[in-house]
């Protein structure tokens, strides 16, 4: 192979001469490119079709300069279409100065085939300013890992992994076997617990055949070690209505120590949600019973109609809002509503004796954000009701309904503090409006204090910023220890364990005394509005454990 300033002469010397890029910058940007670029789309810019899209004659990159000059600013997401071939993927933004980006586009745009204008620093300044990150200065603060928080004494923390792209959840069977971490576009990796490396498992073109507004959100692994996750995609060709298809993914086999081979397992529809509130199927996991339990969410923020005629004005539906059970022995499951009224409970665990918590995000309005102890046949409230507020017809919304006669709702836990805004003065259900809590996990006899007998659980944080949440709440992991009084009630004692994060999505028990912790992106803050880059997989982990 020829170096790489060989390889940018040659490139220049077959350009023609006006306008063509000069062999310094061409130098720069093959260097650039060899360490930013080439691990993708190749040194010979031939890409890795259908995973990573060629540069070699790419239709789509040579087709508008500040598009290419955002996409490596802010990074993109897919699908796109290049030379006639459909990519879904996700590339993360490059941290290069102006010149940097300017150097390696002008190289790639004058080479294997391609012929274009040099880019000068100042014309990525300009296209820069429309990205999602505006200066490179915002940039590099962006793509800044923070500080690990300081955990509690007899506790450490370290970083495992560094993640390519956004991913969503963990899954493992916590007795030491792999660490699996889902992406958002429903790709699977695994993690080397020895060296913390991240190697791809399953890619989304292993098992979807078409591309499209697809997210996957719900992940676990059963004891047998398949492993099981759900997506939801957007379908608006040939329906009245746009619809949101769940498919509850597991795999069929094992092949080289690993789960391989996922197959559509259930498969559903329902009204996709009207504005930004269709939260979808997401958090899966295995009872004490075997079963797998499944928590399907709002299409609604509060029971609202909606305004786009495209969309249904139907509110909630049968298997929205509520707690579903499946069998995994069944090859075609049957959906079984065991508890409805809860809206969005990303995340739930058992406690020792079997009772199944859960936590959920709560509305626009300023809500806590619920715990719940789930009881089969039980009705939550949502959305006649939110957290502890008092049940009447219009509040906390104009358009909140009036409860259905003979129905009763079983309150959330009371938080007592002293965090996540309870106290024993003013208890509240359950944690601050708008922290969205997140990954959830009991920590049970063979934990060490503080955590002994208490739920460990993250918020991934607010979303909104003032009025609706003054200041930023959530970025952090609390333990819950709950009790439950003589009338039955429960209350939690609420602490801070780790903080600040950068929005911490899901836990997972990787051990007696140890978790894995996905922070889902880098700022641990709202307030700044860094935006967003992948995220990292922590540990917390007892001395000695």
């Amino acid at each position: 192979m020829l170096p790489f300033r060989n390889v940018a002469l040659l490139v220049s010397l077959s350009l023609p001469a006006l306008g063509a890029p000069g062999e310094d910058q061409m130098q720069r940007g093959a260097a650039l490119y060899a360490a930013k670029c080439a691990l993708c789309h190749q040194i010979n810019g031939a890409g890795v079709p259908p995973v990573y899209p060629p540069l070699a004659k790419s239709d789509w990159m040579m087709a508008n300069r500040a598009r290419a000059v955002r996409v490596l600013c802010e990074g993109l997401e897919g699908p796109i279409s290049v030379n006639g071939q459909q990519f879904t993927n996700v590339m993360p933004a490059q941290v290069l100065d102006d010149q940097g980006v300017a150097d390696v586009l002008t190289y790639a745009m004058n080479s294997w085939g391609n012929s274009a204008e040099p880019f000068a620093a100042n014309e990525v300044f300009e296209a820069r300013k429309k990205s999602r990150f505006p200066t490179y200065d915002l940039l590099l603060k962006a793509t800044a890992f923070q500080s690990l928080p300081v955990p509690p004494k007899g506790w450490n923390v370290r970083e495992v992994a560094q993640l390519p792209e956004f991913c969503t959840r963990l899954a493992t069977r916590g007795d030491g076997a792999p660490v699996y971490v889902l992406t958002q576009r429903g790709g699977v990796y695994f993690i080397d617990l020895v060296s913390g490396a991240l190697q791809p498992l399953i890619r989304t073109t292993d098992y979807f055949v078409r591309d499209g507004d697809r997210s996957a959100l719900g992940f676990t692994q059963h004891k047998d070690g398949a492993l099981y996750w759900v997506t939801n995609e957007r379908v608006s060709k040939d329906v009245e209505l746009v619809q949101n298809e769940v498919v509850i993914w597991r795999t069929t086999t094992m092949e080289n120590g690993h789960p391989a081979r996922p197959a559509a397992w259930l498969k559903v529809r329902y009204p996709y949600g009207v504005g930004p509130y269709n939260h979808g199927v997401n958090g899966l996991g295995f009872g004490p019973d075997g079963m797998l339990y499944v928590n399907s969410g709002s299409r609604t923020d509060g029971g609202e109609a909606g305004t786009d005629p495209k969309f249904s004005k139907d509110g909630e539906t049968d298997i929205t809002t509520a707690i579903w059970r499946l069998d995994p022995r069944q090859d075609s499951p049957k959906i079984e509503v065991i508890a409805r009224g809860i809206r969005n409970a990303w995340s739930f665990a058992w406690d020792a004796d079997g009772r199944l918590f859960t936590i959920s995000n709560g509305p626009d309005a300023d809500a806590p954000e619920e715990m719940d102890v789930v009881e089969p046949g039980k009705h939550y409230g949502f959305p006649y009701q939110f957290a502890d507020w008092p049940v009447k017809p219009g509040f906390p919304y104009p358009h909140t309904p009036a409860a259905p006669e003979g129905v009763n709702f079983t309150p959330p836990v009371l938080n007592v503090g002293p965090a996540a805004g309870g106290s024993t003065a003013r208890p509240i259900g359950t944690f601050d409006p708008h922290s969205s809590p997140a990954g959830m996990i009991w920590c049970g006899n063979d934990w060490p204090e503080p955590l002994r007998g208490t739920f460990l659980l993250g918020r991934f944080g607010n979303l909104l910023g003032p009025p609706a949440a003054p200041e930023d709440v959530g970025f952090d992991v609390l333990s819950a220890k709950l009790t439950q009084g003589k009338d039955g009630k429960w209350t939690a004692n609420v602490t801070t364990i780790l903080a600040p994060l950068g929005r911490p999505l899901d836990i997972v028990r990787t051990g007696p005394g140890r978790a894995f912790i996905l922070e889902y992106t880098r700022p641990t803050n709202f307030r700044e509005k860094l935006g967003w880059l992948p995220g990292r997989v922590i540990e917390l982990s007892a001395d000695g454990s």
